[in-house]
């Protein structure tokens, strides 16, 4: 009798380091940790002590699942990276869901995606729609786009009261986890994923060109 595919799903694009173990649908394990900073530091060891707990180790798994935003720029570098490492050490593929994707999963008709951005800015997406609307950066006053004759519902992170959003919509909760619905959407598309995970921006970095003047380089004789 073959075993169920064992996946790992992993997210750090916003203030924590989460992620769930997955024998097909049955949830093994799963870790959430607060934190503001340290991902970079703290998600292998926690990924190892979430297979730990599993009852599992690297080479048994199947697929991984990571998280590649939007949210903070640092964060996602750090399990993007992470999962491209693995993936090619464990000769399994890593699949890229966004937490538009990951909030959504589980839900039916359509669904308003909402994900806290910088300031008062939100990060948005309008999926179950034919087709999906396109990410987007909103205000505090612009309305979600794509609505036309649906009965969406909104669903937001970390939660409603945190992002800045002007909208009318009924709220609904996650059906499963950040790190669950990873996990469950990449089982899904293991067989089908073609490239590797990247990071999903909607904002530049924060960070400016260096205001120096570069140093002149001289010639060996000069």
């Amino acid at each position: 009798m073959v075993s169920e595919p064992l996946v790992l799903g992993f997210d750090t694009s916003a203030a924590h380091c989460a992620a769930a173990l997955l024998r097909g649908d049955a949830l093994l394990a799963e870790k959430t940790e607060e934190m503001a900073r340290g991902q970079a530091e703290r998600l292998m060891v926690l990924l190892e002590e979430v297979l730990s707990e599993g009852g599992a180790c690297w080479t048994d798994l199947d697929a991984i699942g990571v998280g590649v935003g939007p949210g903070n720029f640092t964060g996602i570098r750090v399990s993007v990276s992470a999962a491209r490492g693995l993936a090619l050490a464990l000769e399994v593929p890593a699949v890229g869901v966004s937490t538009f994707e990951a909030l959504a999963h589980g839900q039916s008709g359509v669904t308003v995606a909402a994900v806290k951005g910088p300031a008062d800015k939100t990060y948005v997406q309008t999926l179950g729609t034919q087709p999906d609307g396109q990410p987007m950066i909103c205000d505090p006053d612009t309305s979600p786009e794509n609505l036309t004759g649906a009965e969406p519902r909104l669903i937001a992170f970390p939660s409603n009261d945190a992002i800045a959003l002007r909208h009318d919509l009924p709220v609904d909760a996650p059906v499963f986890s950040l790190p669950v619905a990873i996990a469950r959407l990449a089982l899904a598309r293991r067989n089908s994923v073609s490239t590797a995970p990247a990071p999903l921006y909607l904002k530049s970095a924060d960070a400016a060109p260096a205001r120096d003047t570069a140093p002149v380089m001289l010639d060996d004789d000069a």
